[in-house]
């Protein structure tokens, strides 16, 4: 893990990391999730295969989230506490920038709710659900920084973007560099 830029803002810390999600030690790590809470690929993949069963399976009750949306379950073996389930849009679906924004908001809101201090996100719908990385990057990280602005009081103390391949985390980096 390698950390590339880090802002303050209102006491609270803004992460950027190069590294591998299952791994952070955050209370909780985003799941990028479809609808139906099926994990088979992607970080949804990874994250079951290291987490354990038992994240699909508390998965498989919640059942349906519509896009835009997010639930919570348990990490099973994860370093986290617990799994945020962050359902983001493919793209072609329509009005994808704005269901990017509420995924990321409705993870935010839904770890603050739980009284969580620390957050770890990877890039939301820029793999197998074809959202451009340079879009990706420009929404999230511009939804946390407002997110922290207009809600002082959140428990959340660190939201962290946990980026697995240089090429995205470049995107990400820009980002972070125009934050003042």
């Amino acid at each position: 893990m390698k950390i590339i830029s880090e802002h303050k803002i209102n006491g609270k810390t803004l992460r950027l990391v190069l590294g591998d999600i299952t791994e952070r030690e955050t209370d909780a790590v985003v799941n990028a999730a479809n609808s139906y809470l099926q994990h088979g690929g992607g970080v949804a993949g990874a994250i079951v295969r290291k987490g354990g069963r038992i994240i699909q399976e508390e998965s498989d009750k919640i059942g349906f989230v519509p896009v835009g949306n997010a639930a919570i379950t348990v990490a099973g073996k994860l370093p986290a506490k617990f799994v945020i389930h962050a359902v983001g849009p493919r793209m072609g679906e329509g009005d994808e920038d704005n269901k990017l924004k509420s995924a990321v908001l409705s993870s935010l809101l839904l770890a603050s709710e739980k009284g969580l201090k620390s957050i770890s996100m990877p890039a939301i719908s820029s793999g197998i659900f074809g959202f451009p990385k340079d879009r990706c990057a420009m929404i999230l990280v511009g939804e946390a920084v407002n997110y922290i602005k207009k809600n002082p009081g959140s428990s959340l103390e660190l939201i962290e973007f946990c980026i697995y391949d240089d090429l995205t985390a470049r995107f990400f980096k820009k980002e972070f560099e125009k934050i003042s």
